[in-house]
Formats: structure tokens, sequence, C-alpha cells
């Protein structure tokens, strides 16, 4: 009973530490900028304190917060919208080595090319508006969706494959009962890195788009400020960028393990059945 109750604490200890940690080191980094700022009389136009940078993101959240709202609809939708044909790309690929082969460098190519010289272009085809930044979100968090959700179907147990072969299977009952379900576990993980790169690719375009005064999204916040030298009000667009980032993620995060805990119940009773 003791030692039962002993592990308990002690994984409630671990709990409790796994969620502090992150706090404990903003804390020791945000004081270690304090003390780098006051002892070497760093202007504020260079690197404001960490006081300075919190008082600036309290005068701003109302901006913030709209603009983090706008940024966050073009991140999701081009993160779904990665989601969609990333997947649709992949079980082509998944069915055909012919076209694997031919396409698949073009699908590396979206990975490769820097977005910043084809954001320009995309602009005059699309315009200055919300579909252009979700156009760019999709384009840089395509690829881990394709890449992984490819290797998902085609990393198929042989034995599994046989099995389904011998109950004469078409290609279209080996698809949806063999390879998607398998690929799913590959799709979250794809999901998880394309959700970063979605807030990358939104704020990028945005820094293009808000140029015309026609999107406020926190790109065009952190371009704003940038050029009145607002390095405070910069920083804490630049803080407002990270949160949207690591809340995306941990959205997705949320709905794969949610996900993934019903798929492996179903599995689980199905195979007991």
């Amino acid at each position: 009973m003791n030692s039962l109750l002993s592990k308990t604490q002690c994984k409630s200890r671990n709990k409790w530490l796994t969620y502090l940690a992150p706090f404990w080191v903003f804390t020791v980094v945000a004081t270690f900028w304090h003390f780098v700022v006051v002892w070497l009389q760093v202007p504020s136009i260079i690197l404001p304190s960490p006081i300075a940078v919190m008082n600036a993101l309290w005068q701003e959240r109302v901006v913030l917060l709209n603009a983090s709202w706008v940024t966050l609809q073009a991140a999701a939708v081009g993160l779904l919208c990665s989601a969609l044909f990333g997947s649709l790309t992949a079980v082509v690929f998944s069915q055909s080595s012919l076209l694997r082969i031919a396409l698949y460098p073009y699908v590396i190519f979206l990975q490769t090319v820097p977005i910043v010289a084809i954001a320009p272009l995309l602009i005059i085809w699309s315009g200055n508006n919300f579909r252009t930044i979700v156009l760019v979100a999709t384009i840089i968090s395509i690829f881990p969706v394709i890449a992984n959700v490819t290797s998902g179907l085609l990393s198929i147990n042989e034995n599994l494959r046989e099995l389904f072969r011998m109950q004469s299977a078409t290609r279209w009952q080996m698809l949806t009962k063999l390879q998607i379900p398998a690929a799913i576990p590959q799709l979250i993980l794809g999901l998880r890195i394309s959700s970063g790169l979605a807030v990358i690719g939104a704020i990028v375009a945005e820094f293009f788009v808000g140029n015309s005064g026609e999107y406020d999204g926190l790109g065009t916040i952190m371009t704003s400020r940038q050029a009145n030298l607002k390095t405070a009000e910069l920083i804490a667009a630049l803080m407002a960028c990270t949160c949207l980032g690591i809340l995306l993620f941990a959205s997705v995060n949320l709905i794969g393990a949610t996900l993934l805990r019903r798929w492996t119940r179903v599995s689980g009773f199905e195979s007991e059945r």
C-alpha cells in the first residue's frame, strides 16, 4: 500500500515538473535577458528589457489578439488544405509507382524553393487577399503530409498484404481497409510538423500582402513595427507568433491523440471479436 502511494505521489510530482519546467526556463532566460540589458546598458531600440516588452504586449493586446485571430484562420485553413490535398496526393503516389517517380521531384521542389521568392509571384496571380495567405501556408506545409502519408501507405506488413490477396481483396478494399488505417498515425505525425510550418507560411505571406494595407495579420503588425523602429512592440508581436504556433500544434496534437485513442479502441474491439 505504501509503495503504491509513493508511486502515485512520484507520478504526480513528475507531472507537475513537466508542466512547470517550461515556465522555469522562461523565468531564467528573462532574468538573464534583463540583467544583460541593464549591465551592458543596451539601447532599447536594439534590445528592450523584458519589462518593456511585457508592457508593449499589454498595451497592444487588442491589436495583437485581432491580428492573431486573422493569422490563425489563414494558418488553420492552410493546414486543412495541406491535410486534404497532401493525403490525396499520397494516395495517388501509393497506387502508382510511375506517378510517384515522375511527380515526387516536383513535390520536393515545393519544399526546397524559398517561399519569399515565390510569394510575390503568387500575389500577382492571386491578389492581396486571404486566398493568397492560405495558398502560401498550404505550399509551405504540404510536404510533410505527403511524405509521411506516402510512407505510411507503402509501409504495410507483407504478411497482411498476402492475407488480403488470399481473400481476393480488390485494390480499393486494400486501400480503405489496410493502407489508410495504417497511415493514420503517419498523417498525424505529418500534421504536427506542418502545423508550425503553416503558421510560418501565413506570417511570411503577410509580410508581402500586408504592404497593400488591406490585411491586418501578425506579419503585417511585425512589418509596421519594424519600419517604425518599435523594437519592444516587434518582440511582443514575435511572442504572439510563438504562442500562435504552440496553440495550433497543441490543437493538432490533441485531435491526433483523440483519434488514435478511439481508433485503437475500435481496432482492439474488432480484433477481440
